[in-house]
């Protein structure tokens, strides 16, 4: 049988390696590694002094190819470079808004000054240990620490997936050892001292749906009116407050952070919907809660009305004495005021979480009901459930009694309310009071306070201030006053009122800049004490400009100096002109008005 001829020529296929000797006396080869961004082949070209350095080079670099694939020529990924494009275009667009703070902490404050510097390719597991370890030598927590290894590994998975990297480096570092601590909750007597203290201050119901509804901190300040039913007695959690986040009003040029700028710009949305199913719920009410709850409504109503124009509508149910949403860093500092003036130890705000959680434990609520009142997914409430509801001592004692009854028979008894301090009714106000309301009588204002020396002291000076009209001071019975008296229980005042005088100006102005005249009164002043919710500002000067829900733009400003309010109402009325008539430069839309404070 005849042989097949061979082919004249030693061409390779399209797309195969090849190796010759060149007329510069070195061996050459060029591999094909994958296609260019244009569609032409990407044809990497190695040179060696032989034949057989050559060909290993050939075959090492067609086995790269093969296994994780090879950088695109000129592209030298540094962790920084990799890092930064990451966060900001890969990251960001996908995780919502709280996710990618975090993410951005970890890479700017501390993966980039600690790592930034190495090639990608060239990071090792060892240099990711000693970071660690210098992280906590410096300072950090092991938590903190522990973010960072996940933030970085989940950036370097991304890499290895577009084939930057071979392999991530972080799949083989030892992680930060982390030790949950145990969350000790707050005893049902603790919680009751700090009830009686929030009493005393705006937001009281803030503070009580926490430690008895165990509501995070962003569903608190996202709930709206419109989510609570009075006549079911229902709460329905769908949104949580975000924290703001600032770019400057003025240009970059104040020198300071965005935060603290004077003209500062919220550019974040307030709020975003529950991240899971479980998480939008509705949530049954205590009777009492509910009446703490009419009472806010009633007191916000009169902060509506007393703040005139500077009140902000937007249906929350917690604001500011002029309507502005809660911003979450300031209510964290309310929280740990409030610890320390109902001399309790100091913890998270999460912690009310955890102590509501451990309080249905103790009431015996079943699990499914305990789930969907958390907002816990049902693959992983087990989980959550381990991690929320402590097993106190009264439950300890609770399932000794019952285990010895089972098997001795014995009747022991199991310790009461009254062993622990424990108030078991959930629908019971534990919030003690004092039996007399001493009332300020200041014409036809009654103005109800805790102690004498503070009613007379007011009567006193609002007396000196209005002649001719009559003023006193009156002992009034608790009840008699919480059933009589306007505002109820939440009106009693537990200090002296602040004497400053709040200076006032407004303007508005129409799209394109023209001036409005409203009719009202351009500037006015106000003693602080006065208005009812505190008062409006302890600085000498705070101004915005906001758009309302038309096209008009308000300027206000408000402080305790005068001068610096009469000079910054010309600065105000300036910004209030730009941007009725370039809306767009302020992140406004004739759609959606943007009225929020800066």
């Amino acid at each position: 049988m005849a042989q097949p001829k061979k082919p004249h020529t030693s061409r390779q296929p399209n797309g195969a390696s090849s190796i010759f000797f060149g007329k510069d006396g070195r061996w050459h080869g060029y591999v094909t590694v994958g296609v260019k961004d244009d569609g032409r082949p990407d044809r990497r070209h190695i040179s060696r002094k032989t034949r057989p350095e050559a060909t290993k080079a050939v075959r090492d670099l067609e086995k790269q190819r093969d296994s994780t694939g090879v950088a695109k020529a000129g592209q030298i990924w540094t962790v920084k470079t990799w890092l930064t494009h990451w966060v900001e275009n890969i990251a960001a667009p996908n995780v919502g808004e709280n996710t990618i703070d975090g993410y951005r902490v970890a890479v700017y404050h501390h993966l980039i000054p600690g790592l930034g510097a190495h090639r990608l390719e060239k990071l090792e597991p060892e240099h990711l240990e000693r970071f660690y370890r210098k992280m906590q030598a410096n300072g950090s927590a092991a938590g903190t620490a522990h973010q960072v290894h996940r933030t970085v590994r989940t950036a370097l998975n991304e890499a290895v997936r577009r084939r930057h990297l071979a392999t991530n480096p972080t799949s083989v570092a030892k992680a930060p050892k982390l030790e949950e601590e145990e969350v000790e909750p707050y005893t049902v007597e603790e919680v009751q001292r700090l009830l009686l203290e929030a009493g005393k201050h705006r937001n009281t119901a803030r503070w009580v749906i926490a430690l008895a509804l165990g509501l995070r901190q962003g569903e608190v300040l996202g709930l709206k009116w419109e989510d609570v039913d009075f006549e079911v007695g229902v709460i329905l959690v769908r949104r949580g407050r975000l924290r703001p986040r600032y770019k400057h009003g003025c240009g970059d040029k104040c020198g300071r952070k965005p935060g603290y700028c004077p003209q500062k710009i919220n550019i974040r949305r307030e709020t975003k919907d529950t991240k899971t199913r479980a998480g939008k719920r509705p949530i049954g009410v205590p009777e009492e809660l509910l009446k703490l709850l009419r009472r806010h409504k009633e007191q916000q109503g009169r902060e509506r009305t007393l703040a005139r124009d500077l009140w902000v509508e937007r249906g929350y149910v917690f604001t500011s004495p002029t309507g502005e949403p809660l911003n979450p860093n300031t209510d964290f500092h309310r929280w740990k005021d409030l610890l320390k003036a109902a001399n309790v130890r100091d913890g998270r705000l999460h912690d009310a979480r955890h102590t509501a959680a451990t309080v249905l434990l103790i009431l015996g609520v079943p699990e499914a009901v305990v789930d969907r009142i958390m907002g816990w997914e049902p693959g992983k409430s087990a989980r959550m459930r381990r991690r929320y509801q402590h097993l106190t001592g009264q439950v300890l004692q609770q399932t000794a009694a019952k285990v010895g009854s089972l098997l001795w028979g014995t009747a022991t008894s199991l310790p009461t309310a009254a062993d622990e301090g424990a108030v078991t009714d959930p629908n019971r106000n534990p919030v003690a009071t004092a039996p007399t309301v001493y009332v300020a009588c200041l014409g036809e204002r009654h103005v109800p306070f805790a102690h004498r020396a503070y009613a007379e002291a007011v009567a006193a000076q609002w007396g000196a201030e209005h002649p001719g009209c009559s003023t006193g001071m009156e002992e009034w019975d608790r009840e008699k006053w919480e059933r009589h008296g306007p505002g109820g229980a939440l009106a009693v005042r537990d200090r002296m009122p602040d004497r400053r005088v709040v200076h006032h100006a407004h303007a508005l102005f129409l799209a394109g800049g023209h001036r409005l005249n409203t009719g009202g009164p351009e500037r006015w002043s106000t003693p602080a004490w006065e208005f009812e919710a505190e008062h409006y500002t302890d600085l000498p000067v705070r101004w915005h400009t906001a758009r309302r829900p038309g096209q008009e733009v308000d300027a206000l400003v408000r402080g305790t100096d005068k001068g610096a309010v009469d000079q910054a109402f010309g600065e105000a009325c300036a910004q209030a002109v730009d941007r009725a008539a370039n809306p767009r430069k302020y992140g406004d839309s004739a759609a959606h008005s943007d009225s929020r404070p800066l």
